[in-house]
């Protein structure tokens, strides 16, 4: 039964590592690189306003239904499926939706590692002063040659992956858990260094501030609430997999709700702080949010950096905090996919090395298709790279959000999900987010997905 179920992998040691573990998958490229150019891009204030409201109303329900599975079933979200269908009396055909996480994961640690290669690119160049007086064009320069060469590409890639190999195969307690509470520390000590030197430059600051928080729906387009969507399932880990098995490590005596709603405020909170920190550098060299695109990070902010008062110290901070995010969020990819493998007998060295390896292997096909395989489309218009992160991203994201919402919310007993949750089944809170993941978030999502076919005429 599921109450005897335990974790063959191990579980964290507290209620508390288990929300910085998951805030780590959760926070990551999503919020430092992503969050600021979309804001940029899609009108500022208006967005952030969307964002949010997609995250209450979508991502925290979710949150708490894909936990739910995940501590029932305590094993790789296939196998997690598979055991809480048996125990609820449904079809084994739910773990399809296991399936359909690991997937997801696997595709886009395969175009994630590349960007992670990025960080740490920039880690090694901000060390070297080569931001110090360096000029648009020879910051976008820096950037295309880096890109444009396989060779750097791929060696950069393969380091990334190397790491999280390392935590990987360490197991639960003496990798992951170890290195959740020494980087996620650093992250926020970082991250409010550079948020205290935006608010010294206070005029920048107010700037940064009225841009976010002051908005102008005129600038909402038909796609900014796909967009908004998009981003709050990337941002919080949703349907990929990572959260479901990192809930299938949290202790019984844990509060689902309470950790889920630690882990939304904490990431969300750290997207708004990246764009205090990243905005205000921004406007004090006089440039726009919105015409660097993704290359906001990698283009424009070390221009910024090599004019701006202490900005070598600055640079370096940024990019150590880029890769830790990085490494964060990737180490929660690589996890379920090396879960199920070790469940089917062998160890968990072995595993990891087969499914990083198999991701190293497709990571190469997204970077060179930055480069020497620009010209091939996988899709009309879309290189590997963009690809792969549409079809992730847009698509078995938030399918696969829609379907745990489905099945925590039709498919399990209520009294199952309330004792999961430590809820009465009677109570209002309960009541409330069972109401949402019935019908508020499913809704939501398949508005989404209408938007994406272009049915609202935009």
């Amino acid at each position: 039964m599921a109450d005897a179920r335990g974790s063959i992998h191990g579980e964290w040691s507290s209620g508390l590592v288990f929300i910085l573990a998951a805030t780590g998958s959760a926070v990551g490229l999503g919020n430092l690189w992503r969050f600021p150019y979309l804001v940029g891009e899609n009108g500022g204030a208006a967005f952030v306003i969307i964002y949010l409201l997609c995250i209450l109303l979508v991502g925290l329900p979710i949150m708490i239904a894909e936990i739910t599975i995940g501590r029932q079933g305590r094993r790789s979200p296939i196998n997690s499926l598979l055991a809480v269908s048996r125990d609820e009396g449904r079809s084994r055909y739910w773990s399809l939706l296991g399936w359909l996480g690991v997937a997801a994961g696997f595709l886009i640690l395969s175009f994630y590692s590349v960007v992670g290669g990025w960080a740490l690119f920039y880690v090694l160049q901000s060390l070297l002063g080569s931001f110090q007086g360096i000029t648009a064009d020879a910051a976008g320069e820096l950037f295309e040659t880096f890109v444009g060469s396989p060779v750097d590409v791929l060696i950069w890639h393969t380091l990334f992956m190397v790491i999280l190999f390392g935590i990987i195969a360490a197991g639960v307690r003496k990798g992951l858990q170890r290195a959740v509470t020494l980087l996620m520390p650093l992250l926020f000590v970082i991250l409010l260094l550079l948020v205290g030197y935006g608010m010294a430059a206070s005029g920048a600051f107010q700037e940064a501030v009225a841009f976010m928080f002051q908005p102008d729906f005129s600038a909402v387009e038909p796609g900014t609430v796909l967009t908004a969507m998009g981003q709050a399932f990337f941002t919080l880990s949703l349907g990929m997999g990572a959260i479901m098995v990192y809930g299938a490590y949290l202790p019984r005596n844990e509060s689902i709700p309470r950790s889920a709603g630690w882990i939304v405020g904490m990431d969300t909170g750290t997207a708004l702080l990246a764009g205090l920190a990243i905005f205000p550098i921004v406007f004090a060299a006089g440039m726009e949010p919105g015409e660097g695109g993704p290359g906001l990070v990698f283009v424009t902010l070390p221009i910024v950096f090599g004019e701006i008062s202490f900005g070598f110290a600055l640079g370096i901070l940024f990019f150590v905090l880029l890769s830790v995010a990085a490494v964060t969020s990737g180490m929660s990819l690589l996890e379920p996919a090396t879960a199920y493998l070790t469940e089917q007998g062998g160890s968990r060295i072995r595993a990891a090395a087969i499914i990083a390896g198999l991701i190293w292997l497709l990571g190469i096909a997204c970077g060179l298709s930055l480069n020497v395989w620009g010209d091939f489309h996988l899709l009309p218009g879309m290189n590997v790279f963009d690809a792969l992160e549409f079809v992730s991203n847009d698509i078995m994201l938030p399918l696969g959000g829609l379907l745990i919402a489905i099945f925590v919310g039709w498919q399990m007993r209520v009294h199952s999900v309330a004792r999961e949750l430590g809820l009465s089944d009677e109570s209002t809170g309960f009541q409330l987010w069972l109401f949402v993941t019935r019908f508020v978030a499913p809704a939501a999502v398949i508005l989404v997905f209408l938007n994406a076919l272009g049915l609202f005429g935009g």
